[in-house]
């Protein structure tokens, strides 16, 4: 079964402007999905577009993530692609360029900021449900609608339906019949469709016979799986990534919540996902979830592609290698530039990754 028809990014920008909504441009990487769409904003996440660039406003050492997602935005066809910003709290380099944004952004369109909390526990819970009241209070000002507690209760759930149908997909890697590049184009579509437009489509996918895409069953780490090719590469070299931990997609596997408070809900939601360098979790748990991914999904290699000047994955690196090391598992670190072309030397070493596993 091919692959279900995913609409691009401009025509769900279209249809959701066509009704009278807002667009928001979203930064990584956690941020409450739920509470933008209650507020009939349609958030619209950023990682980088390709073709741009803002050397001469950021230090060179500065991620490209963030540098090219200024130069989009300073651009002429970014200055008219959203209506407001949201800038998550995620590192050093996101916090900054919200600073910058506040300064360059185009007249009228806000910039706002998310600040998760860097902890755990019933204090940080509420602290986060805190933050999430300022978010709404702010999106009302700038949207002009207040949603009642029951229309973010319903937002809430829609999210979660999304989340979970993600949660299944992610799950499924194992003896999906997806190849590698088919997966994470639907995956990573949840970066921009909303959670009713991205259910049904992941749920047709899950339909799909269960297949043998690749010989080598291998985990994936790190922040995202860019430039695209990488991808294309592994499934030419018969790799199979049955495990993610990729923080455009595993870590924001966000567990079903109860509750009448729509706002603790989004809360115990962003606070349940997989532990993230980027919220500070402790190494140890980092460890720990990396060796239980591969153990519970057969993944005998892993991957882990950074983003250049990361410090928060830099960080973690050589202790989460380790770990899996003592495992049997070896990997390799790759840094590469989500906007240029795939260094060969990056497919040679992976390559070589492989050929001890086979």
């Amino acid at each position: 079964m091919p692959l279900p028809e995913i609409p691009g990014r401009r025509e769900i920008i279209q249809e959701h402007v066509a009704k009278g909504g807002r667009v928001a441009a979203v930064f990584p990487i956690h941020y409450p999905r739920a509470l933008l769409r209650a507020h009939g904003v349609l958030p619209v996440e950023m990682w980088g577009p390709g073709g741009f660039d803002a050397d001469q406003h950021l230090q060179a050492y500065t991620c490209a993530v963030v540098r090219s997602s200024l130069g989009f935005i300073l651009s002429e066809q970014g200055k008219k692609a959203a209506d407001l910003f949201l800038v998550p709290h995620c590192c050093d380099s996101a916090q900054g360029l919200a600073s910058v944004l506040i300064d360059f952004s185009p007249p009228g369109k806000p910039v706002l900021t998310f600040y998760p909390p860097r902890g755990e526990g019933e204090a940080a819970a509420q602290y986060l449900v805190e933050e999430l009241r300022r978010l709404s209070v702010r999106l009302a000002e700038i949207a002009g609608q207040r949603p009642t507690d029951d229309e973010l209760v319903a937002s809430v759930e829609r999210e979660e339906e999304a989340d979970a149908a993600l949660r299944a997909l992610v799950e499924a890697r194992p003896t999906s019949a997806l190849s590698n590049s088919e997966f994470y184009r639907l995956a990573r579509a949840r970066e921009y469709l909303p959670a009713e437009r991205f259910t049904p489509i992941a749920r047709k996918a899950l339909e799909s016979p269960a297949g043998a895409n690749g010989e080598v069953p291998i985990l994936l780490s790190g922040i995202l799986p860019e430039p695209a090719q990488v991808l294309v590469e592994l499934d030419r070299l018969k790799a199979r990534i049955v495990a993610d931990d990729l923080a455009c997609v595993g870590r924001r596997l966000y567990p079903p919540t109860k509750g009448a408070d729509p706002l603790r809900r989004m809360a115990d939601a962003l606070q349940g996902g997989p532990p993230d360098s980027t919220r500070g979790a402790f190494l140890q748990r980092r460890a720990a979830h990396l060796v239980n991914l591969a153990r519970t999904t057969g993944a005998k290699a892993a991957v882990f592609f950074l983003v250049k000047f990361c410090e928060p994955e830099q960080f973690y690196l050589p202790e989460l290698r380790k770990a899996l090391e003592a495992e049997g598992i070896r990997s390799v670190a790759i840094e590469l530039h989500p906007n240029e072309p795939l260094p060969e030397q990056a497919v040679t070493r992976i390559e070589a990754l492989l050929e001890t596993q086979s």
